[in-house]
């Protein structure tokens, strides 16, 4: 297998990044071709704290993923070596007791917040990708999420929004959409950018087949 392509894609909290992913895991599903992995599985492993303290945590700060660990793991799979991908358990705020098992491929498509506010992410970047979503509609895509998926209360997220989310998005993911190559509005429905990547994504699947 020649060298891996890796793209990477940031964009604020519930900008549309994981519904970007989504849509290329789809069209790619029955080839080994391409590997989608999210950053939100390499935040920091907290089992060495209490709950109260968990969620005191300030998720939404570069200081809260382990990204020594995600760049290592990336080299692996770019040197052809596959990894056990920790899992993050987003009920109980830590680190899963399961990992994932992900061999190399072609295309390894990675995606979270910092993609790009990171200097050793970016670095590995063959192709940079912000997207772009207004405010409120991520604000309100994040409701959702948090309360259906997370186990999160209302007033919980606004705070947690209100406090650090907007500040943190400010301060860090909204500067780093300077390196970006490509940008991308409203995520996963700007069909034109998803044709644009698969076929972007196919010529490199073809190209290395010869």
């Amino acid at each position: 297998m020649k060298k891996s392509v890796i793209i990477g894609i940031a964009g604020g909290s519930a900008s549309g990044k994981s519904s970007i992913s989504r849509r290329l895991k789809e069209r790619y599903e029955n080839t080994n071709s391409v590997v989608i992995i999210r950053q939100d599985d390499y935040y920091k492993d907290q089992k060495n704290k209490t709950m109260e303290e968990r969620v005191k945590t300030n998720y939404d700060h570069p200081f809260a993923f382990d990204n020594d660990l995600f760049v290592a793991q990336l080299k692996q799979l770019m040197a052809g070596v596959a990894i056990e991908k920790p899992v993050y358990d987003f009920v109980v705020h830590t680190r899963s007791e399961e990992t994932e098992h992900i061999e190399p491929s072609d295309v390894i498509v990675i995606e979270g917040l910092f993609i790009l506010e990171d200097e050793q992410l970016r670095d590995l970047c063959d192709i940079r990708i912000f997207v772009d979503t207004d405010d409120d509609i991520r604000f309100i895509r994040r409701l959702i999420r948090d309360v259906k998926k997370r186990g999160r209360t209302i007033d919980s997220v606004i705070e947690q929004y209100t406090t650090t989310v907007k500040v943190m998005h400010n301060t860090f993911i909204e500067p780093s959409r300077k390196y970006a190559d490509i940008i991308i509005p409203e995520g996963g429905h700007n069909q034109v950018a998803i044709d644009l990547l698969t076929t972007k994504i196919s010529s490199i699947i073809q190209e290395n087949m010869l």
